[in-house]
């Protein structure tokens, strides 16, 4: 039996990504973020204790 010779897709499909090009959009610190998420989180336990401990 002869080997067929196929060549396979290419891994990338066009998908490549340059990392240097500055493609816009917002621009957050990812430690804002964290601090953001974090807060929420607090205020979220802080007015659920106050909500169980409000006479009910």
């Amino acid at each position: 039996m002869k080997k067929q010779n196929v060549s396979a897709p290419a891994g990338g499909a066009g998908l490549i990504r340059y990392f240097d090009v500055d493609e816009g959009g917002p621009k957050m610190d990812p430690k804002l973020v964290v601090g953001v998420v974090v807060a929420v989180i607090i205020l979220e336990i802080i007015s659920s204790l106050l909500m169980n401990t409000s006479g009910v």
